[in-house]
């Protein structure tokens, strides 16, 4: 049985913050950014976090749907950083999108790869024929600690897709998937703590890149493909410098990840970093494209999806409007001060706590 991407949408908030800014503050090194091959990152607005986020995804995504709310029969929301500790993410995007009540929800964690399990979970239920169509989400809005490294890249942004299996209906077929997981302690954060601890260069390798390329050549061997195969590649995206590593290591080169690689605009988007590659990839997509996905999470794991663009792509609203592209160039730049008040790094003490 067929599934696959029927509609997508994407969101990324307007305001950055460029890497030479928040050297500046801290006295590093101005090319810190050019190392890390982040040179700005999308910041939340003071009313933005991952529910807002996801609504506007999924709203766009439904608004190009060929189906209605009323088919939907899963919600799944991918993220680390959700607004509540107690209470679901998924059902504000079910009010949202005028969602009927007879689904199933569930929030993800799994560090940066939520969103991708999501998408993993979708394609099961709609290829057991429990669902007819399933949205899956990853969005995140996480943080760094001040001077941290992870200040310069941990971002916000998220990407919606609507799953099905009407192949009348969809635009990218979803062939394959594979999995590569073990406990590998490489980024965490437990209950009460603000910022999110690291392995620093530990979790380059053996985490991030054992994980991807293990995923990645699974899944290629499965597929009985090659790196040639594919027209357009995603990886996950913790800065802009590993997900263009791994890919060279394993085979592609760099028009393919042309499109994919969003991390030197946006810095790292978590579970939303390789669902807003794929997004971007579909903007531009032509039929008969091979696309090759692969996330990554902290703790750690990595989905790894093989996927071809259908005909249907040349019917679907691809204006300039819809474009993640257009969002991307819509910004407002910050300086650190308006940053710092906006991801509520500034804590009051005394009297002002």
């Amino acid at each position: 049985m067929a599934v696959g991407i029927i509609s997508y949408g994407a969101y990324v908030p307007r305001y950055r913050i460029r890497s030479e800014e928040i050297a500046r503050i801290w006295g590093d090194d101005a090319n810190i950014g050019r190392a890390l091959n982040v040179h700005e990152k999308s910041v939340p607005g003071a009313d933005e976090d991952v529910a807002t986020i996801s609504v506007e995804a999924a709203r766009q995504a439904m608004r190009r749907a060929p189906t209605g709310p009323d088919d939907v029969g899963a919600i799944y929301v991918g993220s680390e950083s959700h607004p509540y500790a107690v209470k679901p993410t998924g059902t504000i995007v079910q009010a949202a999108i005028d969602a009927g009540p007879y689904l199933t929800m569930a929030d993800y964690e799994f560090a940066c790869k939520a969103g991708t399990a999501a998408l993993q979970t979708g394609m099961g239920l709609v290829q057991s024929g429990m669902a007819k169509t399933v949205l899956a989400i990853g969005t995140d809005t996480s943080q760094g600690a001040p001077r941290n490294a992870l200040e310069y890249s941990a971002s916000a942004g998220g990407a919606a897709f609507l799953l099905g299996a009407e192949r009348k209906h969809i635009l990218a077929e979803l062939h394959h998937t594979v999995s590569f997981t073990t406990d590998t302690p490489d980024f965490w954060r437990r209950e009460g703590q603000k910022y999110p601890s690291h392995g620093e260069r530990f979790t380059g390798t053996p985490a991030y890149f054992r994980h991807v390329e293990a995923a990645s050549q699974r899944l290629m061997e499965d597929q009985k493909t090659k790196p040639d195969d594919y027209d357009h590649c995603v990886f996950h995206q913790p800065n802009g410098k590993f997900p263009v590593n791994a890919a060279r290591r394993l085979g592609f080169k760099e028009p393919q990840w042309r499109h994919g690689l969003l991390a030197p605009r946006i810095g790292n988007t978590y579970s939303g970093a390789a669902l807003l590659g794929l997004a971007n990839v579909l903007d531009h997509a032509e039929p008969g494209d091979r696309v090759f996905v692969c996330g990554y999470g902290s703790g750690a794991g990595s989905d790894a999806f093989d996927c071809t663009v259908t005909k249907n792509i040349l019917n679907y609203d691809r204006s300039e409007a819809e474009r993640l592209e257009t969002r991307l160039a819509d910004t407002t730049e910050l300086d650190y001060a308006m940053y710092a008040k906006l991801r509520g790094k500034l804590v009051m003490g005394g009297n002002g706590a």
